[in-house]
């Protein structure tokens, strides 16, 4: 169906241009580009990104991006949509360019297509949505200064504009223009699946799960860059060194420091301790022959109850030694009574010995 539009109209879109270059000079703001096209010459896919408010205010007219898409020779073209919209007639330019370029175009809303960038969404040949985005369509406004005439005049512009506006709806996802007006005068967002639902997009993008990884694996000779980078066998670094476990450590050792091995050695095998010997260095004195056939001489002799005094805490291998270390007649006693007090951390490396 044809719109006629007021005479007024056909200079609209120069006067929107005219007002906005007086703006932009009296405010100092320089022009600026609202989209970006790369890979024009790819063989595979170009991409257009339209990021921002479209239009001739910011100095950049839908004039300039035909002219470079007239440039893109690649089969396929994604353009990319992130903006509140614009000016209505610089969009309809945009669209129809689109519809009339040869290369196979998708339209992917990045995060919102509002007002008239929805209507440069209508025309890819598939539309997408991107996980979270949305779609917002309503009734085209504008401003009007004059006479009753003048506002009369502007109000029935912007009801053809709104109409024609409906028209690309209903082309795209069906229903009637009244019915798409309806839903315009409500300013209606969508978001990915009901945009699908309603028939203004043909996809909801899904968001990749996580840790999915977006590039394939490496080849098990192949380390990625960030891993190789926390290799400090680049410096030398082997691991952690892990130390054997000695046996013997605790309060033998400190022992053996204050007394020396020998008379560790003959303590230990005065009070008979088994697993605790070592082997003897090799000396020039005869060996002392024991008796054989006693199994029990190298066993602990059994204490008389007149020797006996009563305790508290039970006898054990490490007690008798200390005992004997304790004696008053031993000329050791003094060098060792202040390092065998029954404190709670000897008691604890005692029993744990």
């Amino acid at each position: 169906m044809n719109i006629v539009l007021p005479g007024t109209a056909a200079g609209f879109a120069a006067r929107q241009r005219e007002q906005a270059a007086k703006q932009r000079e009296q405010l100092g703001i320089e022009a600026r580009s609202w989209y970006r096209i790369s890979n024009a010459a790819d063989p595979d896919e170009a991409e257009v990104m339209i990021y921002d408010e479209i239009g001739g205010w910011w100095g950049t007219t839908a004039d300039d991006l035909i002219a470079e898409l007239k440039q893109v020779t690649a089969p396929r073209m994604r353009v990319r949509i992130n903006s509140p919209g614009g000016s209505v007639f610089e969009g309809i330019a945009i669209a129809n360019a689109l519809r009339a370029h040869p290369a196979d175009v998708t339209v992917q809303v990045d995060a919102v297509a509002a007002s008239i960038a929805s209507v440069i969404a209508m025309a890819g040949d598939r539309i997408e949505m991107a996980p979270n985005s949305m779609l917002m369509i309503h009734d085209a406004s504008g401003i009007c200064m004059g006479n009753a005439a003048d506002m009369e005049e502007m109000a029935e512009l912007l009801d053809l504009i709104s109409d024609n506006i409906a028209d690309a709806y209903a082309a795209r996802a069906g229903g009637t223009r009244e019915q798409w007006r309806d839903r315009m005068r409500a300013e209606t967002w969508y978001l990915p699946e009901d945009a699908v639902d309603n028939g203004l997009a043909d996809e909801a993008l899904k968001a990749p799960k996580a840790g999915t990884p977006s590039e394939p694996e490496p080849e098990p000779d192949e380390e990625p860059d960030m891993a190789r980078a926390w290799d400090l066998a680049a410096y030398g670094y082997a691991g952690p060194r892990r130390e054997q476990p000695n046996a013997e450590a605790g309060l033998t050792e400190d022992i053996r420091s204050l007394i020396g091995e020998e008379v560790a050695t003959q303590l230990r095998a005065a009070v008979g301790e088994p697993g605790l010997e070592e082997p003897a260095e090799p000396t020039t004195e005869e060996p002392v022959e024991e008796p054989a056939g006693d199994p029990a001489a190298h066993n602990e002799p059994e204490p008389s109850a007149s020797d006996e005094e009563p305790s508290a805490e039970p006898v054990n291998a490490w007690a008798a030694m200390v005992a004997r270390l304790a004696q008053p007649q031993d000329p050791w006693a003094a060098a060792v009574a202040r390092f065998t007090r029954n404190t709670s951390a000897s008691s604890a490396a005692t029993n744990a010995a």
